[in-house]
């Protein structure tokens, strides 16, 4: 496989994964500020749909192709901003896991809410926080990632 194509696609995999977690997370912050259960509800739909779609692929792509690239460039695991990019994407992740599962339960309850025209229970709330705070390490692993990306310095390597 050439080695720019994949980097080309691994440069585009990462925009599309900051940039969907980026804008998912700003629309449900905007939708749940805005207190319309309807707004709410459909927001919380695409969220899932869009983690789904967008961001799942990416973060399957974004290390398979990383790793391919640094086997590519004869680059060993502990090179620094290897060993903590990866350290940073595992953090990230950690955070993204329980954040799917918080995503689908708000969905869920947002749905229930509009279906019987009610209030959003007060688990909603602390799920949403909880999803909101889980979001602010994950964004910084992940800018950090992109700033390692851009700055690494390989000597001789393909740039």
């Amino acid at each position: 496989m050439d080695y720019l194509l994949i980097k080309t696609l691994h440069i585009l995999s990462m925009v599309l994964l900051f940039g969907t977690g980026l804008g998912s997370a700003f629309y449900k912050w905007m939708a749940d500020r805005n207190g319309q259960i309807g707004h709410i509800a459909a927001t919380n739909r695409h969220v899932v749909l869009a983690d789904w779609w967008f961001t799942t692929p990416t973060v399957i792509f974004q290390p398979l192709s990383g790793l391919w690239m640094i086997h590519r460039l004869g680059l060993p695991l502990n090179t620094p901003w290897v060993a903590v990019s990866l350290g940073l994407y595992l953090l990230a992740g950690a955070c993204w896991l329980p954040v799917v599962y918080l995503q689908i339960r708000m969905r869920d309850l947002a749905s229930q809410a509009l279906a019987c025209q009610g209030e959003l229970p007060p688990v909603y709330w602390r799920l949403a926080r909880a999803w909101f705070w889980l979001g602010v390490p994950a964004f910084c692993a992940m800018l950090l990632v992109v700033t390692l990306m851009v700055f690494k310095h390989i000597p001789g390597a393909l740039q």
